[in-house]
């Protein structure tokens, strides 16, 4: 393939993946988990300050990279952001792991790289998460980046390429804690590939050997810049020193999410059966051509006459990052990714495999013409996961999405507080265990006097709010505080939890007369 061509067809790729990414951005309801992290963003763009919390929010390179955008967009509070902003920057990273490809074209050949950037520009998996608000497509961007730079440090240690692999440990460290479990893989993965591939006659491209003293150095000086920067962020760019020692502490939690047997808790298989078949509703969905084309990869990578470092450096990461991922207990749909991306870029050098493997051009031809169609069908499937079914539980990506339902309580109360004297200024109560109130804290974020409590018995007097908001739970009660002097309306939040909206009889009438349709003059 010539490098026009090459050129050509990454470029068409990252089209492809930066319009499935960007395009309506605000469709899907946010998720609790990206308006838990759009609100702590908020505090940092009102106040320049942020202070790490070990409890659920990861690292800061996510808030600190939407600053600009925010700034772009002239949107300097929590009130005027807006979700295209947000979920940009995942958009961008999702996007930019295409940008990354072109660096493997030596390695891995530019056919598997340009196959490799159509299968990752077209991913539902890739694309869905690309379109949240949280850490996961900055991760695996970092980790990719990560994985370039240690490689190139393994066949040629020089100092260049192992502070780079350090720093970009760090960015890693500090968009996720967990990045240890990925690092780790990919260490393993360059010590076993470039044993495997140093053979009689497998040169494997090599610079000349270095001392032990200078390589020591070199790791030295590569964890010295993993260390910078993660301090850096995790210290508010010093201003905070504690910061990066509470992000040690929060392995702790991690730890016993991984062994525990929450509600998270998945079987060993749950990844691969999520990316090879699931079906609901009379909709299909498959991730088994990149399945089926790693496995080709793999295979290719493993023979001795395609004994090449990169190949198996990829594919062993892969194969560690998917099973220690799978091993931990603690499962969520958006955590394949940092080991799906292998999967993509071992699918891409199997599609080379077979398209170079084809003994005519006839052959080779059928064989393009059946990798664009697969590639058509992923696309489709991508279409549906993003745009027609995006917040529906048939959609295997969907993980406890909030329910476009809920969006119909946040109009109901935006519109009563209109009618209100106090208008965004109206006092709301939400009484609601903390994984019941999110994303409630996003969608009223313009309003100035919404307070937020666990029970009903520390809210103090109920029958002062116009507007209350409860938890099946806490529901009862509040109703029986509230006695007929309210009326009240039920929203589902997520699948299996409903609100409860109790609104001042009065307020609901002059919503009510507000609706009806005036006479003509």
């Amino acid at each position: 393939m010539s490098r026009a061509v090459f050129g050509s067809l990454v470029v068409m790729a990252l089209a492809l993946a930066l319009a499935f990414r960007l395009i309506g951005a605000d469709l899907r309801p946010v998720h609790h988990d990206e308006a838990n992290q759009a609100v702590r963003f908020g505090m940092l763009l009102e106040t320049g300050e942020y202070r790490y919390d070990r409890n659920d929010h990861h690292g800061p390179t996510l808030y600190y990279l939407t600053l600009p955008f925010a700034w772009i967009r002239g949107q300097t509070t929590l009130a005027l952001l807006d979700e295209r902003t947000i979920r940009a920057v995942p958009a961008i990273f999702g996007a930019g792991l295409i940008l990354l490809f072109p660096l493997l074209a030596r390695g891995l050949g530019r056919t598997a790289v340009a196959v490799s950037a159509f299968l990752a520009s077209l991913s539902p998996a890739l694309t869905y998460y690309s379109r949240f608000y949280i850490q996961e497509s900055l991760f695996v961007f970092f980790t990719l980046a990560f994985l370039i730079a240690l490689g190139r440090y393994a066949l040629q240690p020089r100092q260049v390429w192992a502070v780079s692999a350090g720093a970009l440990a760090g960015l890693a460290y500090a968009t996720k804690e967990t990045s240890l479990i990925v690092l780790l893989a990919a260490v393993a993965a360059a010590v076993l590939a470039r044993v495997w591939t140093v053979a009689p006659g497998e040169s494997g491209g090599e610079a000349p050997p270095v001392s032990s003293g200078t390589r020591a150095g070199h790791v030295m000086a590569g964890l010295a810049a993993a260390l910078l920067v993660s301090v850096a962020f995790y210290s508010s760019f010093f201003t905070h020193p504690s910061g990066f020692l509470e992000s040690i502490r929060a392995f702790s939690i991690y730890v016993e999410r991984g062994v525990g047997s929450g509600p998270h808790a998945q079987p060993w298989d749950y990844y691969l059966r999520l990316l090879a078949y699931s079906s609901s509703g009379g909709l299909v969905w498959t991730d088994g051509l990149v399945l089926a084309l790693a496995l080709v990869g793999l295979l290719a990578a493993a023979r001795r006459s395609a004994a090449r470092f990169w190949p198996r450096y990829i594919g062993l990461y892969a194969v560690i990052t998917c099973l220690a991922f799978s091993s931990v207990r603690y499962k969520t749909p958006w955590n394949l990714l940092p080991f799906y991306i292998g999967f993509v870029l071992l699918a891409g050098y199997g599609g080379a495999a077979l398209i170079h493997g084809a003994r005519s051009r006839v052959m080779r031809g059928l064989v393009i013409v059946l990798l664009v169609l697969a590639c058509w069908q992923l696309g489709m499937q991508n279409w549906r996961a993003n745009f027609q079914y995006s917040a529906d539980l048939r959609n295997p990506y969907v993980y406890a999405q909030t329910s476009p339902d809920f969006l119909r309580l946040v109009r109901r109360v935006t519109d009563v507080s209109a009618l209100h004297p106090d208008r965004a200024g109206m006092l709301v109560k939400v009484i609601a265990g903390p994984y019941e109130q999110w994303p409630l804290p996003w969608y009223v974020r313009r309003m100035t006097q919404v307070g937020y409590w666990s029970r009903a018995a520390e809210a103090g007097r109920l029958d002062d709010a116009p507007v209350i908001v409860a938890s099946q739970d806490q529901a009862e009660t509040v109703g029986a505080a509230l006695g007929d002097r309210y009326v009240s309306e039920f929203y589902g939040l997520r699948p299996g939890v409903i609100l409860t909206v109790y609104i001042e009889r009065a307020l609901w009438e002059r919503f009510l007369a507000s609706r009806q349709p005036q006479p003509q003059p």
